[in-house]
C-alpha cells in the first residue's frame, strides 16, 4: 500500500464525513484542499516548479487579502487617513537593556 493510499484510507477512517443523498460520504473542504495540494506537490520535480508553486500560493493569498482590503475601503472602515496613521505608527516592542558594569 502506497503512502498516498494509506493516507486516504486513514482519512476516511478517522475524519468526520457528512452524509449526502445516497449515504455517500464526502470530505470537508479542508480535506479536499489538502488532497489537491498533495496532488500538486507530487508533480514538483524541479526548482522552477517549486518556485512557480510558491508564487501561485503567494498570488492566491495576496488576491484574497486585497479583496478584503477593498471591502474595508468600500464600506468606509478604512480610508486615506487610516492608512496614513498606520504609516506613522511605531509598534516596536520597547526593549530595556540593563547595563551591567562591574
Amino acid at each position: 500500500m502506497s503512502f498516498f493510499s494509506f493516507y486516504l484510507h486513514m482519512s476516511k477512517k478517522y475524519c468526520n464525513f457528512a452524509a449526502q443523498n445516497q449515504n455517500e460520504a464526502i470530505m470537508s473542504y479542508m480535506q479536499m484542499a489538502q488532497l489537491d495540494v498533495l496532488n500538486l506537490v507530487r508533480g514538483i520535480n524541479t526548482e522552477g516548479d517549486y518556485i512557480d508553486f510558491r508564487n501561485m500560493l503567494a498570488r492566491y493569498f495576496a488576491d484574497k487579502a486585497q479583496k478584503q482590503i477593498d471591502a474595508l475601503w468600500d464600506n468606509g472602515a478604512i480610508n486615506e487617513q487610516t492608512i496614513e496613521a498606520w504609516g506613522n505608527e511605531h509598534m516596536r516592542t520597547p526593549y530595556r537593556y540593563a547595563v551591567h558594569r562591574s
